[in-house]
């Protein structure tokens, strides 16, 4: 683990995985790991009722029918495609899944405007094919290839930023659960075992990128994750993160619950303003998702740490969020400032606390900015 910048889930959670696997008496669909129960506890986490001897911690917030159709459509003969904006947990849900059920979460496609059909199906190694021909030897299979030969999942990250010829060669491997090698006289087809099945993620800001054919859309079951606003579970998964942030960087710094509501409370106050916006010049470019809040308090935190006095501070956390949030200029610093002048300033002569210092912070970002 500590050899690893950032281990996947699988490895991880390995122990706990493994105790999970030890105590799970529950029907397993093809060649689970876990049962379908026990791939959703490992997920949301334990409760007493579950009656185990040791409490599993949530690592995905989010609705519980989301993950249980997200299971239940894995354990089907159906692709699963997590559909929603940017920042909601997409490939997290997908990587969860992967590991609890095959105990193989890296098996990756990255769709891009670059992905060509060998990511998805098989290329070849070509000093194997000068020297001793075309063979299953010589043949490099896609993660997609080695998730089907091997009976388990494979993801495919952006589908809708690949091209749509691309996305074809998908459904072939849907529906018929095989592929087909055609340079091969014998053995020239691979056929999927059972449990393999395929976790695309898409953006929804993307839509018109690469829209899916219908073909395609039917081989997927579509689980649309929404941008998290309930303030509850916003302030877990912000400091479920954090925490993890702080051990990995072995950082002692302790984060106030005032500032943790003067970050949630700014990101639902730019997600109104942003809401409420005639066109798309008059709210931010960024998706002002969880895990821009994640980014933005990371970002304060390290700043503290290495440059600071080892205490976050409500102008750092301001300095951060103008920094991150500014991504288009002049638009995002005119929206910020006008944020800072309208709803900060009234607020800080209101309430005081934390808020003048945000105000004074976020004020010389865009200043130093602009």
């Amino acid at each position: 683990m500590s050899d690893l910048l950032r281990a996947p889930a699988e490895i991880k959670y390995a122990e706990e995985l493994d105790w999970l696997e030890s105590v799970d008496d529950g029907p397993k669909p093809f060649s689970w790991r876990l049962s379908p129960k026990m791939v959703r506890l490992f997920i949301l986490g334990s409760e007493r009722s579950d009656g185990l001897d040791r409490e599993i911690p949530q690592k995905w917030f989010g609705d519980r029918s989301l993950v249980e159709r997200a299971v239940v459509t894995l354990a089907s003969d159906r692709g699963l495609l997590l559909i929603g904006d940017p920042g909601t947990g997409k490939s997290w849900l997908a990587e969860l899944l992967s590991a609890a059920i095959c105990r193989s979460s890296t098996l990756v496609v990255q769709g891009t405007a670059g992905t060509t059909e060998d990511h998805i199906k098989y290329s070849w190694n070509v000093s194997m094919v000068i020297a001793k021909g075309q063979s299953r030897e010589s043949m490099i299979p896609s993660p997609i290839m080695t998730a089907m030969e091997t009976g388990a999942i494979g993801r495919f990250e952006e589908l809708t930023r690949s091209t749509s010829d691309v996305q074809d060669a998908l459904i072939s491997i849907l529906s018929e659960k095989y592929i087909s090698v055609p340079e091969l006289d014998s053995d020239s087809i691979v056929f999927a075992k059972p449990g393999f099945s395929v976790i695309a993620t898409a953006n929804s800001r993307d839509r018109g990128v690469n829209d899916l054919s219908s073909a395609l859309k039917r081989r997927f079951n579509f689980v649309r994750i929404p941008v998290v606003t309930n303030r509850k579970s916003e302030a877990e998964i912000v400091r479920f993160r954090t925490e993890e942030l702080l051990r990995r960087h072995q950082i002692e710094l302790d984060v106030p619950p005032t500032l943790l509501d003067v970050l949630l409370q700014s990101f639902a106050d730019l997600r109104a303003s942003a809401a409420a916006a005639g066109s798309d010049d008059e709210k931010l470019e960024s998706a002002l998702s969880s895990a821009e809040q994640i980014g933005v308090l990371e970002d304060a935190i390290l700043h503290s740490n290495f440059f600071g006095e080892r205490e976050l501070t409500a102008r750092a956390l301001a300095s951060s969020l103008v920094g991150s949030l500014a991504r288009r200029e002049p638009e995002d610093l005119a929206i910020l400032n006008k944020y800072l002048h309208g709803v900060v300033e009234p607020r800080s002569k209101e309430k005081g606390g934390s808020w003048p210092e945000f105000l004074e912070g976020g004020r010389d970002a865009i200043a130093t900015l602009s």
